[in-house]
């Protein structure tokens, strides 16, 4: 666009402009400026120095990210884990959206919304101290309900394969809600003559659904699995801290780049370890989301988000 057409174009839709300033300002302020951090990568950071007066240690820190034997464990996990996530996330949104959208009573059609929407509000803060007093080994729910039966107990905070369901699970749990209202929307937006065409061709119920709701669906899908796809490098840090924590036990099996970023921050004052973390992160979701977004585009141009 043209300089004087893009002035032209604020002129016609000041409205819409002064509507995502806002959105705008709030991305430039903590997303593009913070980005002039990423300097600390190849530097050796001190508080006194800052940015400007930290010595430069080249790679040295990204060398000794992969040297510790941790990198390639942290990204295994998140990668595996994010995946897990979005795959339990899309098929149990669409699912939920559909089961719904069929409901026919209205009282009964909110009161689920409400419901499954309902734990998209409590923090993970407060999820880990419900998952914490029905899994622990001494006075857990779970083990007090098996101690009743005569069976032995269960330790779940020490045991690793338990935690590849139970972290879906509390994930799926969470964010289903919110995933179901999109796909909802979606569904909403359906020309209802396409069903009435096909209630009067004698389509049944299940056939409405698999021939006309879940193909009109995969244009929504796709761009929210793009989306996800964006976020696959950056894990759920609020729910693998909140309810792993620092449990050595655990760490092989739970541990992931954002966690190890915040322990190397935290524990020792790495910036540069910290930030390098932070980088190599970045520079694999940049390559995740072009890479996804090209096969995208390959498959249904129409569909890709650029």
């Amino acid at each position: 666009m043209l300089k004087g057409s893009w002035f032209k174009d604020i002129r016609s839709h000041w409205v819409l402009y002064l509507m995502f300033a806002p959105i705008a300002v709030y991305f430039i302020i903590f997303a593009y400026i913070p980005m002039a951090g990423i300097v600390m990568a190849f530097q050796s950071y001190t508080v006194k120095g800052g940015i400007f007066g930290s010595p430069w240690v080249g790679l040295d820190n990204f060398s000794y990210f992969f040297q510790s034997g941790k990198a390639w464990l942290v990204t295994r996990n998140t990668i595996i884990y994010n995946l897990a996530f979005l795959t339990c996330y899309t098929v149990f949104s669409i699912l939920a959206a559909v089961v719904i959208s069929e409901i026919r009573q209205k009282w009964f059609k909110k009161l689920s919304q409400t419901l499954m929407f309902l734990p998209y509000f409590i923090s993970w803060v407060t999820v880990s101290a419900f998952v914490y007093n029905f899994l622990n080994y001494e006075y857990g729910i779970v083990n007090r309900i098996f101690g009743s039966f005569q069976l032995e107990a269960i330790d779940i905070y020490s045991t690793t394969w338990y935690w590849y369901l139970i972290l879906p699970f509390l994930y799926v749990w969470k964010w289903v809600g919110y995933g179901s209202v999109l796909y909802l929307a979606a569904i909403v937006g359906i020309d209802q003559e396409i069903y009435e065409a096909a209630t009067i061709d004698g389509a049944t119920k299940f056939q409405k659904i698999t021939k006309i709701t879940l193909p009109l669906l995969k244009p929504t899908m796709i761009i929210l699995l793009l989306l996800g796809l964006g976020r696959i490098m950056r894990g759920e840090f609020d729910m693998f801290y909140q309810l792993i924590g620092n449990n050595g036990l655990l760490m092989d099996a739970t541990d992931i780049i954002d966690t190890l970023a915040f322990r190397s921050l935290m524990g020792t004052a790495d910036f540069g370890m910290a930030s390098s973390v932070g980088f190599y992160q970045s520079v694999l979701t940049l390559i995740i989301i072009l890479g996804a977004n090209w096969m995208v585009r390959r498959y249904d141009k129409d569909q890709a988000l650029f």
